[in-house]
């Protein structure tokens, strides 16, 4: 061990912020591991790093004896005079125990050491780092596929996106570039780990902050969103300023704003409603494209009865019902559609 080691950890105190004091306590603990590793004693022992020369020195406590039968716990009388002529019988005492080639090996851990706490310290930067990022957009290339988990390099760390969190429509090759969702980020032994997708809604919301000026700088909101990812997408926005209107400020002119985010998500339809206060103005608009005749609202259970033309009833409910499904869980509201004929015939049995 020499000085310029104490020089190394003041720079990586500066440079990295990395406590000397914090650096110096784990080259101890180590360099006493070491020690009774390879010098196998069942010694009371500690290590003395000197925080100008940077030497290192081990002691070892032993008790005071006139006659000594166990060297390793043991010091004569006289012996330990010489280190301390105030010393008396049976009394605890530090004597130096430095083997003559502990230089070496204490150098060899003092590097282990320092090395263990770089990458510990640069695992809780990447961590706080991705942490605050947590709820935004990152863009990295596909670094690789494992049983169908796709990583993503992104930079100083990797992504990681889930079966669930992955278009199904959409194939994944190695070095392509995407965009994904932070959705979560876990500190573990291993580093941090941070999960990114391209189902969440929220990935969505953030394409449209992304893409539409008017909602990231606040005037316009988006107030609700039902997505079924890789197929359709519902969202509801709302203007704060009567002079914009929110639908056509999301679908941009000649529709170019939307049909951007459509192609990040491969032809994802989107549907953008404008939002009401009033439910029954609301639901009729969520079920967009289909036109409503009547909403009937039964407050009790949040249920909605919607009427809608006999031939738009299919366009209502949509394929396998995603088009009630998504309005429903944009809205909130249970809804039960009927075309106007059944609605007729339901009137006609009940008069």
């Amino acid at each position: 061990m020499s000085h310029e080691l104490i020089l190394a950890l003041r720079e990586l105190e500066k440079e990295r912020g990395i406590p000397q004091e914090a650096l110096i306590e784990a080259i101890k603990s180590a360099l006493n591991t070491a020690y009774k590793k390879n010098f196998g004693t069942s010694q009371n022992v500690r290590v003395e790093l000197n925080q100008i020369t940077g030497e290192v020195q081990v002691y070892a406590q032993k008790r005071v004896t006139e006659k000594v039968t166990d060297q390793c716990m043991e010091i004569g009388l006289e012996e330990a005079v010489e280190i301390d002529p105030s010393v008396i019988e049976d009394i605890l005492v530090d004597v130096e125990v430095t083997p003559s080639d502990f230089g070496r090996i204490a150098a060899q851990t003092a590097k282990q050491v320092v090395v263990q706490k770089l990458r510990e310290a640069e695992r809780s930067l990447i961590y706080e780092e991705f942490s605050e990022r947590e709820g935004e957009i990152v863009t990295g290339s596909i670094q690789r596929i494992e049983s169908k988990t796709v990583v993503v390099n992104l930079g100083r760390t990797e992504g990681i996106m889930l079966p669930s969190d992955q278009i199904f429509s959409e194939r994944y090759e190695v070095g392509q570039r995407v965009k994904g969702y932070i959705y979560e980020v876990k500190n573990t032994t291993k580093g941090p780990s941070v999960f990114i997708s391209r189902t969440h809604p929220y990935f969505l919301k953030r394409l449209f902050e992304l893409e539409v000026p008017e909602i990231y700088e606040g005037l316009v909101e988006i107030k609700t969103i039902a997505r079924e990812a890789g197929a359709r997408s519902k969202i509801s926005v709302s203007s704060l300023d009567d002079k914009i209107d929110s639908v056509g400020a999301c679908v941009g002119p000649r529709g170019i704003r939307v049909q951007n985010i459509v192609s990040e998500l491969n032809g994802e339809k989107i549907d953008i409603i404008k939002y009401h206060k009033d439910p029954e103005k609301f639901i009729a608009n969520a079920l967009s494209p289909s036109k409503v005749l009547a909403v009937e609202i039964d407050g009790d259970g949040k249920k909605a009865r919607v009427i809608v033309p006999d031939y738009q009833l299919s366009l209502a409910i949509g394929k396998e019902g995603q088009n009630a499904r998504l309005a429903a869980k944009l809205t909130g509201w249970k809804i039960d559609i009927k075309s106007e004929s059944q609605a007729d015939e339901e009137f006609e049995l009940n008069a």
